[in-house]
């Protein structure tokens, strides 16, 4: 009997101790998620407050909430159905005392061009719908080890935007469009679409994007978040859908410096299948958050290239207003109006156009015989037997590189050659060492765009062309705002020089805080 009063007393405590959540109150709100970073997330696990699946769960109702019903922000193309009893599992380990690593319980949406064993793969391609593969991305396993959780994938430029000659970012024909959560009506850039709305939109707590040429960076700066590009070979790229072996890499999607810097130690290893990863072992660091430093501007040599100045009135002058901010912050700014010596941009298109053949064909055969897609011959072939599975948009540059020869041809070693010297040597590390460089800065781009699938994109300007043909770092975070819209900035350099561009990053970001909520307006 006295046994039985205890355990009922013992319950009627815990049940009072529980607050209930409000009726009209969400779980998301409930548990104070909104713009949590990995670090407060963590404490609130050890202080009791919630447990991963709780937060999972809170996600994933806000997800349905606001992506998939409210405002509709088509950001999120596949939910992993094993979540929550994945998170489930990683809280009984932490309540068992161990711990996976820094991203234990952390839930993180995945661009659709990065391989998930349980997850379709699709590249936001309807022929590729329902392609599973094999086994996980390089970077994947790392996450698993890590503990985090594969909430699921998130919608893409089809093709991570290499498919047609003019497109609208964010637009796959598997996903439909993605929306830019602080206009709906505008375009999220991309093609790390989906990762940069659903970061800045609060589904999840970190997203991963790929790019090549600005698919991190661009939509980073739409969305108002954090993007980073790493030096090419600090992250694997085995498993993920390929464009350029050459200049692709993923790299972290989140809302502050500190998580990018957390989410970029945690996925750095060299990986056998990706021979470009070797070049890192010797520039690895696992805790990249050691060189986050709030006076990190101070004594900073930076360069200012003013190519992309003179596009947008607006932006330039809230650029010319960070600047003076820098300078204030004790760094040094000297003006550059060009980093590479030829214009190699006819080069960089034809290396993109083999290399996405090339990497195309390997990836398709690494699927194995069960492929929807065997080839890019293949995929030619069904895009121009299906043409209503192809609209609005003409798939010419899939088309282009489907009649391009292998990697031995004379016009690609040209191109390839020309490319990395004047984006190298004669490019960025020239300049850099004339003028004593840490790093150079630039506007990421203009506020985002109206979303038009008649005429598609409309940029007004980047700046990620110099560091993403060479194969070096790129950082993009929020500099301000334009009637309500995100505007972003851009800090790039060496290669390897990540630690130096995530404590300028860092140090800007104390400074300016300068990140705003997105308001969803219709």
């Amino acid at each position: 009997m006295k046994s039985n009063l205890l355990f009922l007393f013992s319950l009627l405590a815990f049940l009072f101790s529980c607050t209930p959540v409000a009726e009209t109150e969400s779980l998301f709100d409930h548990l104070s998620l909104e713009e949590i970073d990995i670090e407060q997330l963590q404490q609130g696990f050890e202080n009791g407050d919630y447990t991963a699946e709780q937060v999972v769960q809170a996600y994933l109702e806000r997800i349905e909430n606001i992506d998939r019903n409210g405002p509709g922000l088509n950001a999120v193309l596949t939910l992993n159905p094993e979540a929550l009893a994945i998170a489930a599992e990683l809280d009984r380990e932490r309540q068992e005392g161990q711990l996976r690593g820094p991203l234990h319980g952390i839930p993180v949406l995945l661009k659709d061009n990065i391989d998930t064993a349980d997850l379709p793969t699709t590249a936001g391609s309807r022929f590729m719908e329902g392609s599973v593969p094999p086994r996980d991305a390089f970077i994947v396993e790392k996450l698993r080890e890590q503990g985090a959780i594969i909430l699921g994938k998130a919608n893409l430029s089809e093709w991570a935007n290499f498919h047609s000659s003019f497109s609208s970012s964010g637009w796959s024909g598997l996903g439909g469009q993605v929306n830019n959560p602080y206009e709906l009506s505008r375009n999220p850039c991309g093609s790390s679409s989906g990762s940069g709305v659903a970061a800045s939109a609060n589904l999840v707590t970190i997203t991963i994007g790929t790019e090549t040429n600005g698919s991190i960076v661009c939509p980073s700066g739409a969305n108002g978040i954090v993007g980073m590009k790493p030096t090419v070979g600090l992250w694997s790229r085995s498993g993920i859908i390929p464009i350029s072996y050459t200049t692709d890499s993923a790299g972290p999607m989140v809302r502050t410096v500190r998580d990018a810097a957390i989410l970029l130690g945690a996925l750095t290893g060299v990986d056998p299948d990706d021979d470009m990863t070797a070049n890192s072992e010797e520039y690895i660091h696992e805790d990249y958050t050691q060189f986050l430093n709030e006076g990190g501007l101070q004594g900073k040599r930076i360069g200012f290239y003013t190519g992309p100045i003179g596009n947008h009135f607006r932006v330039d002058t809230l650029m010319q207003q960070n600047i003076r901010l820098l300078e204030e912050l004790g760094a040094e700014i000297m003006e550059i109006d060009q980093i590479e010596g030829e214009n190699i941009g006819g080069d960089a298109f034809e290396v993109l156009l083999y290399e996405f053949r090339d990497g195309l064909n390997q990836y398709f055969e690494s699927l194995g015989a069960d492929a929807p897609v065997n080839s890019i011959e293949h995929l030619a072939d069904l895009i121009r037997n299906h043409s209503g599975e192809t609209v609005p948009f003409d798939r010419d540059l899939i088309l282009t590189a489907s009649e391009k020869e292998d990697l031995d041809s004379e016009e690609y070693r040209n191109a390839l050659e020309r490319m990395q010297r004047y984006s190298r040597e004669e490019g960025i590390d020239k300049v850099m060492d004339e003028h004593n460089l840490d790093a150079f800065v630039s506007p990421t781009g203009s506020p985002a765009w109206k979303t038009d699938l008649v005429m598609g994109d409309n940029f007004k300007l980047a700046s990620s062309s110099p560091s993403a043909r060479a194969g070096y770092p790129i950082i993009s975070l929020p500099m301000g705002e334009i009637d309500g819209l995100p505007v972003g900035v851009s800090f790039f350099g060496r290669a390897w020089s990540e630690p130096v561009l995530l404590e300028i990053a860092y140090a800007f970001e104390q400074a300016t805080n300068a990140r705003i909520l997105p308001e969803f307006r219709n």
